[in-house]
């Protein structure tokens, strides 16, 4: 199955193949936007709103400004559901829509007209993509964890965040490259470890 998650801030085809996984979904996903204008969402974000109300409880300023932008989810990954143990592997190729220079969404207000499957990334299917990447802080909150220490809403500072992001292997611009003319075949071969679920 292939998911699409163009979100700011998170079904198309079955595959099996002769890769390390027999039975696996091929899933595509996207959320990957720009940081968000401290000048443009401050009125709506409430202080401290990740660690005082539960994610259900986020208004939609909020929920966006938990995105740390790396663009992970928008990386094409083959998940092992067949196993009591959800086996994910990531692979550096990304949706055609993905700017692999930037990082960044090319189309994100117009997702859904570029590639119509893009879902967004809500707190009713949030339980259902636990293989998003560990520092994911929507991942992070759901399971009781906190910010990791480099989140912009920590920092405030976002070229601070995009430093310590970079030092701590997170994030996809420059390393991806788009699914666009790539095979079932090549993107196999183009797993990556640097993407932890």
């Amino acid at each position: 199955m292939t998911i699409n998650l163009f979100n700011k801030h998170a079904v198309n085809s079955a595959s099996d193949s002769g890769s390390d996984l027999d039975h696996h979904s091929t899933v595509k996903s996207g959320h990957s936007a720009t940081f968000f204008s401290e000048s443009a969402v401050a009125e709506s974000l409430r202080p401290q709103f990740w660690s005082r109300f539960a994610l259900a409880e986020l208004n939609h300023s909020e929920w966006e400004a938990l995105c740390d932008g790396c663009g992970s989810c928008c990386l094409i990954k083959y998940i092992d559901n067949d196993d009591d143990e959800e086996l994910v592997e990531y692979t550096d190729v990304t949706c055609q829509l993905m700017d692999c220079a930037t990082g960044y969404c090319q189309h994100y207000a117009t997702r859904q007209e570029h590639v119509p499957d893009c879902i967004q990334l809500t707190m009713e299917n949030l339980p259902n993509m636990m293989w998003l990447p560990s520092h994911c802080a929507y991942k992070r909150l759901y399971k009781g964890q906190n910010l990791p220490s480099w989140h912009l809403l920590l920092t405030g500072d976002v070229v601070a965040t995009q430093q310590q992001m970079r030092a701590a292997n997170i994030g996809v611009a420059g390393r991806c490259v788009s699914e666009i003319g790539m095979s079932d075949e090549e993107m196999e071969e183009r797993v990556v470890n640097w993407v932890k679920p």
